[in-house]
C-alpha cells in the first residue's frame, strides 16, 4: 500500500468520494469516527470498498494520518472525538467537523 495524502485525483472525483462517505457514514448510523475506503476506475468512477467503524487509532495510524491532512492534528482529533461522545450520551447527535 502507498498512502499519498491528499489523493492525486480530479477534484470531482474527489468530491463524490467524500459525498459517498458521508452518505455510507449516515445510513449505518455511525457515530464519532470511521474511515471509508473508495477504489477509483480508471475512467473516474467511485466504488466505495469498506465502511471501517473501528480503523486504527494512534499518531501514526492512516486515520490520524488523513485528519492530520485535513487539519485536524492528534491531541485536537482526541479531543474531537471525547467531545462527540459526551454529546452522543446526552442524546445529541453531532459531526466531527
Amino acid at each position: 500500500m502507498r498512502l499519498q495524502v491528499p489523493a492525486d485525483l480530479p477534484s470531482e472525483v474527489s468530491e463524490r468520494a467524500r459525498d459517498l462517505a458521508l452518505r455510507a457514514f449516515l445510513a449505518v448510523e455511525c457515530a464519532g469516527l470511521a474511515r471509508v475506503d473508495f477504489f477509483v476506475a480508471d475512467d473516474g468512477e467511485v466504488l466505495l470498498s469498506e465502511l471501517n467503524t473501528l480503523p486504527g487509532f494512534t499518531p501514526t495510524s492512516v486515520y490520524a494520518a488523513l485528519m492530520e491532512a485535513g487539519g485536524v492534528g492528534y491531541a485536537d482529533l482526541v479531543d474531537r472525538l471525547v467531545d462527540l461522545a459526551l454529546a452522543r450520551a446526552a442524546g445529541e447527535r453531532r459531526f466531527l467537523g
